[in-house]
């Protein structure tokens, strides 16, 4: 029996006695000391006052949807945040064209706005790959590897993030994009460091991608020393807090704060163990001079996240009975989670309906 067999086992035997544990001995299972967290925070009323966070709306790669959209007069959002493809900023090697990021810049400028990056190296449409073609060859061993849901099933492309010549060049993109706009932009955050692949890969280890998630945040740190830095940080494959903690996710948001990068994290989800003993356990947990922050993605408004397989964010068009957790979800991460920003998801029909109206 291997030794993960065996810590498998110990961890099922344990999950199977707490009942046993908290009734014998008022033992507390502390995968649910948040749980409740977010009680405090349900007489939470619009509208929602100055409160010294920087809030953004999130449009994903939909660029088009910036034009015209309310935030641009509105006085309590700070600007955009939008995704860029890495292979849509570096076609071919060595041959950068930032155009879109320079038009968005510009346009949001006009406003008083700002322009904070998404870095996508990471996809959730099996169809699409996020890394330029030239890194799809054997130089990178493929350069991006298929990710897989819980049932198996293919559900995006990741960067082989723990690949040594797969980062050199990320590496350099951060440099190049640096350049540009440092100084210019709000800030850049890397996507999260959840995704769906282990031992599919044979140059993969647990370790080695933890590493190289430390490494692309210190190259993101030296390429935008001035602007906001910042790590989607919410799962690590390999480790599942609080019982099977490996250190690795903490030892992600102690190095950004050594380092002096942002940590964050996608779902504001206030009810799920999920988030509540990952992320956001983290944010609430350490004593942070980075700014911190957290997304407000597709279902969360109501809820739900885009992985869950009874939500579909498409056939989403919002339930006219629905309760308003606008108010909820800004309490619980100002005063929870204490967060620096937000970046609240441009889905309609909740952004214009429940958000912007809820602000000032």
């Amino acid at each position: 029996m291997t030794l993960y067999n065996i810590k498998s086992l110990s961890i099922l035997y344990l999950m199977l006695s707490l009942p046993f544990f908290s009734q014998a001995q008022g033992w507390q299972n502390p995968s649910e000391r948040y749980t409740d967290a977010y009680k405090k925070y349900l007489n939470a009323k619009c509208p929602i006052p100055e409160d010294g966070i920087k809030h953004f709306v999130y449009f994903a790669r939909d660029r088009e949807a910036l034009k015209g959209h309310p935030l641009l007069q509105h006085s309590s959002f700070t600007g955009a945040q939008i995704m860029y493809a890495w292979k849509d900023l570096e076609a071919n090697k060595n041959e950068y064209d930032f155009t879109a990021i320079e038009e968005d810049v510009r346009y949001l400028k006009q406003f008083g706005k700002k322009l904070f990056i998404q870095l996508q190296d990471v996809t959730f449409d099996p169809k699409y790959k996020a890394v330029p073609s030239y890194l799809t060859t054997k130089e990178y061993k493929g350069g991006a590897i298929l990710q897989h849901d819980e049932n198996g099933e293919p559900e995006g492309w990741v960067a082989k993030r723990w690949n040594v010549n797969v980062r050199e060049r990320y590496a350099l993109l951060l440099t190049a994009l640096g350049k540009e706009f440092d100084g210019e932009i709000e800030g850049i955050n890397l996507q999260e460091t959840a995704i769906g692949v282990t031992k599919s890969d044979s140059d993969f280890s647990e370790e080695a991608y933890v590493q190289g998630i430390k490494e692309n945040m210190l190259a993101l740190k030296k390429a935008f020393p001035t602007s906001t830095t910042m790590v989607y940080a919410n799962l690590i494959p390999g480790e599942w807090l609080p019982f099977d903690d490996k250190g690795y996710l903490k030892s992600i948001y102690q190095y950004g704060e050594e380092i002096g990068v942002g940590l964050g994290g996608p779902d504001l989800m206030v009810t799920r163990k999920g988030q509540l003993n990952h992320a956001l356990a983290q944010m609430h947990e350490g004593a942070f001079t980075v700014p911190l922050g957290i997304a407000i993605q597709d279902g969360n408004y109501i809820g739900k996240t885009g992985a869950d397989l009874d939500y579909n964010e498409e056939q989403d068009k919002g339930d006219d009975g629905r309760s308003n957790i606008v108010p909820l979800l800004h309490a619980f991460a100002k005063d929870f989670l204490k967060v620096s920003y937000m970046f609240w998801v441009n889905q309609v029909p909740y952004f214009e309906q429940d958000v912007i109206t809820c602000f000032k």
